[in-house]
């Protein structure tokens, strides 16, 4: 890929001044051609400005990419009428956006925010890639100039360091290449084994505690009380009503009176903490 941008800024001409805010008018105007012209004219100068970002450790292919898109947007912002050329003009947003994917692909965390943010970290990641130590050798004298250049504290400076040092790993990696895997050595709120187990059993003693309190009920309350609060979706009382050929406020009565049947007979049995619904 990156060869074919290579190609492309190798064949593309250059644009005299007056042919460059021709074709800005026109690609404002909304003709692609004349915006295509723009892009292809100006290939050269994204694959200069991203050379500059080789050591990121991101693949230059991407960079050019990032640095395309950034291109675009400056030309749909040119206002061919200034007295600038338009790579001048584009420079910034250029940079801007490759900076934007270096940071991006760095950390699955957001590093930054700002452009003196972005900075800074490119600057650390450089001076970072220097040193075998990576960023423990960067002294107190150095993180302080840094944190003076980019209005921070030394501080911020030294935690961005270590970040930009420590990169993101998959859980699915062993620490020292064997072992058990960064997952599974993270602790888990799930219950243990036989909590579970506790659990199902005290699900199962209440399931037939329930079973039995339904089977003390009239028919047509059981029926009521089943498709109210056992079913998949719970049924209106006008539905239920249609079933049984009653009102829904029939319905409503029957449902309150096997409510405080079902209280009086699970509550001695399970303490108030489980009580049924008034």
């Amino acid at each position: 890929m990156i060869e074919g941008f290579r190609n492309l800024a190798h064949k593309a001409p250059f644009l005299e001044r007056e042919e460059e805010r021709d074709l800005a008018r026109l690609a404002g105007a909304g003709d692609s051609e004349a915006t295509q012209r723009l892009v292809t004219s100006h290939i050269r100068f994204v694959l200069k400005i991203a050379r500059g970002y080789r050591r990121s450790g991101v693949p230059m292919a991407d960079l050019v990419q990032e640095g395309m898109l950034g291109l675009v947007q400056a030309i749909k912002r040119f206002n061919p009428e200034r007295d600038a050329r338009l790579s001048t003009y584009a420079s910034f947003s250029i940079r801007a956006a490759i900076q934007d994917h270096v940071v991006r692909s760095w950390s699955l965390v957001r590093l930054s925010t700002s452009s003196a943010q972005r900075s800074m970290f490119l600057h650390l990641r450089r001076r970072t890639s220097d040193f075998l130590e990576g960023a423990d050798a960067l002294g107190e004298d150095f993180a302080a100039r840094v944190a003076e250049r980019f209005e921070t504290t030394a501080a911020d400076v030294k935690a961005l360091a270590r970040r930009i040092a420590n990169r993101d790993q998959s859980l699915d990696v062993s620490p020292g290449g064997a072992g058990e895997s960064w997952l599974e050595r993270l602790s888990s709120n799930a219950p243990n084994a036989e909590d579970q187990l506790l659990a199902a059993g005290e699900r199962n003693a209440l399931g037939e505690l329930v079973a039995k309190a339904l089977a003390k009920l009239p028919a047509r309350e059981q029926f009521i009380i089943k498709n109210r609060y056992f079913s998949e979706a719970k049924r209106t009382f006008a539905a239920i009503g249609v079933d049984l050929n009653l009102s829904k406020d029939r319905v409503r009565q029957l449902e309150a009176a096997a409510l405080a049947k079902l209280k009086d007979f699970l509550e001695p049995r399970l303490g108030s903490s489980q009580a049924l619904p008034e």
